[in-house]
């Protein structure tokens, strides 16, 4: 009885700490708002994502980036991911204060932080000339964001030098014939 009391006030504590619009929130994929956005239109929703390209701070002291919802965000290729169709992502707009102590976003070189953007889904917006985009006002880091691993396997490296030096030996050796 006690344990049950202890859950249900860190329960409460916790929806009253919460943003209001994070708990009333519909979870939704990318994919989703790509093939069917009208639907969501003006409902509060969370999308999961990679946050990549770069943060456009504005003067009207918001921000905007791509929401990447695909595979890779949770299996960059250059950490073993498979490759799996193209990359999808949706505009997102915060506030400047949410994103500015972010890591840098998602590149060639880096993996954005995956992140849990909660908020307004504005489809075909007439305030913004008829963008589509999620309007968060929270952003939950799930994983922070780093830089790949780019250092070449020795072995590789090796295969591929030994294999030059065949290349060039062996045409050595045929114009060496060809001129004798």
């Amino acid at each position: 009885m006690m344990r049950r009391v202890a859950l249900t006030g860190i329960v409460i504590i916790l929806q009253v700490l919460m943003p209001g619009e994070a708990r009333a929130a519909t979870d939704v994929t990318v994919a989703d708002l790509l093939v069917d956005g009208a639907v969501y239109d003006g409902q509060t929703i969370s999308v999961v994502g990679e946050l990549i390209g770069d943060y456009g701070f504005r003067r009207d002291g918001s921000a905007w980036s791509q929401l990447n919802g695909d595979t890779y965000a949770t299996a960059p290729l250059l950490e073993g991911g498979r490759p799996n169709g193209a990359n999808v992502g949706i505009g997102v707009r915060v506030p400047a204060a949410i994103i500015e102590d972010l890591d840098p976003p998602g590149d060639y070189h880096h993996r954005g932080p995956l992140v849990r953007a909660t908020g307004t889904w504005r489809y075909h917006d007439e305030d913004r000339g008829g963008e589509t985009y999620l309007d968060a006002v929270n952003l939950e880091v799930l994983e922070q964001g780093r830089e790949f691993d780019e250092t070449a396997e020795p072995a590789v490296v090796a295969a591929g030098a030994s294999l030059l030096v065949l290349a060039l030996w062996f045409g050595y050796r045929i114009r060496k014939r060809s001129a004798g």
